[in-house]
């Protein structure tokens, strides 16, 4: 699946990156640590959008971002830790 709308729900202390795909909804939710790093906590992806790639472009989205506005990754959640380490073009990204 290529065309994947993702939005970011941010706010002070945290947020969410969201896809609502054939109507059921996927996150990527994150924890802020001070101003120049986030921690990638949890992603969830219900079943009927397994294989579909959207937890993928949930992390990639949150890796752009973080590139963009030069904050630091650390990645808790094991499902993002493992996608991050799968792309050796998103090194840059980690804290």
């Amino acid at each position: 699946m290529t065309d994947i709308t993702i939005t970011l729900e941010d706010g002070p202390t945290g947020g969410r990156y969201v896809a609502v795909v054939d109507g059921h909804e996927a996150e990527m939710t994150f924890s802020k640590a001070g101003t120049s790093r986030i921690i990638i906590d949890h992603t969830a992806v219900p079943q009927a959008l397994a294989g579909k790639g959207v937890g993928l472009a949930l992390v990639k989205r949150g890796v752009e971002d973080a590139r963009k506005n030069g904050v630091k990754i650390i990645p808790l959640c094991p499902y993002a830790k493992a996608q991050i380490g799968k792309h050796p073009e998103w090194q840059d990204v980690l804290a």
